[in-house]
């Protein structure tokens, strides 16, 4: 039984990490820390430098950004500096117009924008923005999460300086989890205290309804929802609409519709993912409100768990996380306890582990179809009890091992795989 302080220390870690985000949370990231050092400049800065790390430039090269018709860093730098308020975290964009889109363009026209490596070592996550203009020379610098201010100076004079290596690394250590922790407090807490985990529901469904009226990203959700061929083949079925939900609200994301989603641990597919499979999944099936909510909270929180040994940013996609944690929330949906929540954890380790993130970017939608898809199937073969066996792969007989095994393949064993996937990207000849 958990205690009350436990309890209360849970629900506050899941609402710092499920927050509202509007557009790809890289750039975006970027925009919020171009909006603070503007801000703190006091005036339109002349010229724009931002260093990033290869994470963060590798997911913010290819993706749709909130209110324009255009894609890439430039565009979210300017619009950071013009319209953007750090006040409103990862929603900073919430003010973008046409007017200020031209202004941005204007700023990128002129010269006043140039983006690079941030050299010598530095966090996974890490954006550092440097502001010029009448009022001076500005600095901001967000590293560890997407909303993490470490340093601000203005004219040499350092405002805030709490830099520290790894940042994420060490907030996670405060209020280590394990699954059997994760399900204990989806399974006992009282149902009034889980109830704002509704409000992704909200958010992500409004997203997925609103791609599939539009043309966004590749339109996947609506293709699977309207093409003759499709429903020939995939049918007018819960996984059916489990995968064409989830992928329409990944289409509008992705493809820079002005429309927040809920995300997870920085990332808003992580949101999308952890959310949509779970929701439709009880409202087709006609499980219950408490039900539901408790099936997010265990998703969810699952995601929040395996993210504190993976960290924010590596070469493993985020829907393999994601998708995890579905999974369970499925599981639990369907009938099952902890065990066959245990089993279906090890099911999709077995399954998507070595999924690749090329960056954030309309296709996106496609990894978190066959993601979706894997979910169930990992949920679907736990409440028949067939789980793979430790004496296959990386799935160990313990399942926190077997996430440990799945997370320390992405954090560590894929590094030179992250260098190359950047390489690739940046020398294509596009």
């Amino acid at each position: 039984m958990l205690t009350t302080e436990c309890r209360g220390a849970i629900k506050a870690l899941i609402q710092q990490e499920v927050v509202p985000a509007m557009g790809c949370t890289e750039p975006i990231a970027v925009s919020l820390c171009t909006a603070r050092a503007t801000e703190t400049l006091g005036a339109l800065p002349e010229k724009i430098t931002v260093l990033l790390s290869p994470n963060v430039l590798k997911n913010a090269m290819g993706v749709g950004i909130p209110g324009t018709d255009m894609i890439g860093l430039p565009i979210a730098i300017a619009l950071g500096a013009v319209v953007g308020k750090s006040a409103y975290g990862l929603e900073v964009l919430r003010d973008v117009c046409p007017q200020a889109v031209a202004q941005g363009q204007q700023m990128i026209d002129n010269g006043a924008i140039s983006v690079g490596l941030k050299e010598g070592g530095c966090d996974m996550l890490h954006i550092e923005v440097i502001a010029e203009g009448e009022g001076g020379r500005a600095v901001a610098v967000i590293s560890g999460a997407h909303t993490n201010f470490v340093y601000i100076e203005r004219n040499g004079e350092v405002l805030i300086d709490q830099r520290t290596p790894a940042v994420g690394a060490v907030e996670s250590k405060t209020l280590p989890l394990n699954l059997r922790t994760v399900w204990d407090y989806a399974m006992e807490s009282p149902i009034e205290e889980l109830e704002f985990i509704l409000e992704a529901r909200r958010l992500n469904k409004a997203a997925a309804d609103e791609s599939l009226k539009g043309e966004w990203g590749h339109c996947l959700g609506r293709m699977l929802q309207e093409s003759p061929k499709s429903r020939n083949i995939m049918g007018d079925t819960t996984l059916s609409h489990m995968i064409s939900y989830t992928s329409a609200a990944c289409d509008a994301r992705m493809g820079g519709a002005k429309i927040p989603v809920m995300s997870n641990s920085g990332s808003g597919n992580q949101g999308i993912v952890s959310t949509l499979p779970v929701v439709v999944y009880a409202e087709d099936m006609g499980c219950s409100e408490e039900q539901l909510v408790r099936a997010l909270i265990l998703s969810h929180l699952t995601v929040i768990y395996i993210k504190q040994s993976l960290g924010r940013l590596s070469a493993l996609c985020g829907c393999v996380v994601a998708s995890t944690g579905s999974s369970c929330g499925v599981t639990y949906l369907m009938g099952g306890g902890y065990e066959e929540v245990a089993m279906a954890v090890k099911n999709m380790v077995a399954t998507l582990t070595g999924m690749i993130c090329d960056g954030a970017k309309p296709s996106c939608a496609l990894k978190l179809s066959s993601a979706v898809s894997t979910a169930v199937m990992a949920a679907t073969m736990a409440m028949e009890h067939h789980c793979v066996s430790a004496y296959e792969g990386i799935v160990d007989d313990d399942v926190d091992q077997s996430i440990l095994n799945l997370t320390s393949i992405g954090s560590r064993g894929m590094l030179e795989t992250d260098k190359l996937i950047l390489n690739i990207m940046t020398h294509k000849g596009n």
